[in-house]
């Protein structure tokens, strides 16, 4: 087992070419639990493609589990970082500019490698709430501990996101992400980003900062579907003439995003810490 960071989003790694591992949602707990486990916000099986679901070229699925053993659809971090682990292992060999297909639970996703930094086509983006919630800029009522409901836009990268925007850092920095709650209440759950424009740089990105929640884990340092959300909700309000490109700021660094039309591309670093062997719980390869 290997454990690994994008911009300090950390997961656990396995790696399964044979399709045998089988671990249940409460050993992925535990060993992602920071005070009795490994500690992670995401665990990870390096899986042969047939069991993506689907019919799939790629050789690799990322089986990817949250921190408390539920499945989700896709993580743009750790994607990233299963990459780089599986280049550490030896089971992909990629030069410089080289890309690979990995299967997910929210399809195919081909990803780059250019020097230290990784980039995922992360697919296409949409709106649940539909042109109606583009043209109003929101379609859920979300209420934070502190502060009177805000208005959110809901992402769908494919896994579900509400992005809120507030006014300051000061207020993104005080604020209490836990407990939030949610009009109309989303029957799967969702990842919420708030985050706070800030304006373009002197290169003409957006620049957004942003804090997370993410389903099944908690508050986190960084978040890759969640920054491409909220680029995306950013650059629907801005409306026309919005940059295509976003540096967005988390706790655990800068990823960079590219909004293509409906199609999105992430950028960032995948760290790999060290390889850690459990004692307390079933043996992981």
């Amino acid at each position: 087992m290997v454990k690994g960071h994008g911009t300090e989003n950390d997961f656990l790694l396995v790696a399964d070419p044979a399709g045998e591992v089988s671990v249940d949602a409460a050993t992925v707990a535990h060993w992602c639990d920071r005070q009795r486990g490994l500690g992670a916000d995401g665990f990870i099986v390096a899986a042969p493609a047939r069991l993506a679901g689907y019919p799939t070229d790629a050789e690799w699925f990322m089986d990817y589990r949250n921190a408390d053993g539920s499945p989700a659809e896709m993580c743009g971090n750790g994607i990233r970082v299963l990459v780089a682990f599986l280049r550490h292992r030896g089971f992909l060999a990629l030069a410089d500019g080289d890309a690979v297909d990995i299967a997910t639970r929210g399809g195919d996703r081909r990803v780059w490698v250019t020097g230290d930094q990784y980039t995922v086509d992360m697919g296409d983006f949409s709106l649940p709430g539909g042109t109606e919630a583009a043209l109003r800029g929101f379609d859920v009522a979300v209420g934070l501990p502190g502060l009177a409901q805000r208005p959110g836009l809901r992402v769908a990268m494919p896994n579900p996101h509400t992005v809120v925007a507030l006014d300051s850092l000061e207020a993104l920095d005080s604020l209490v992400l836990e407990g939030a709650h949610y009009d109309p209440e989303p029957a799967e759950g969702t990842n919420l980003e708030v985050v706070v424009p800030l304006g373009e740089n002197d290169e003409g990105r957006g620049v957004v900062r942003m804090r997370v929640l993410e389903r099944g884990v908690g508050e986190t340092r960084s978040c890759g579907t969640g920054c491409c959300a909220a680029a995306v909700a950013v650059r629907e309000w801005a409306g026309a003439g919005a940059p295509d490109e976003w540096d967005v700021q988390v706790p655990g660094g800068t990823l960079r995003v590219r909004v293509d039309g409906q199609r999105v591309l992430l950028t960032g670093p995948a760290v790999l810490v060290a390889e850690v062997t459990p004692l307390d719980a079933p043996e992981a390869p």
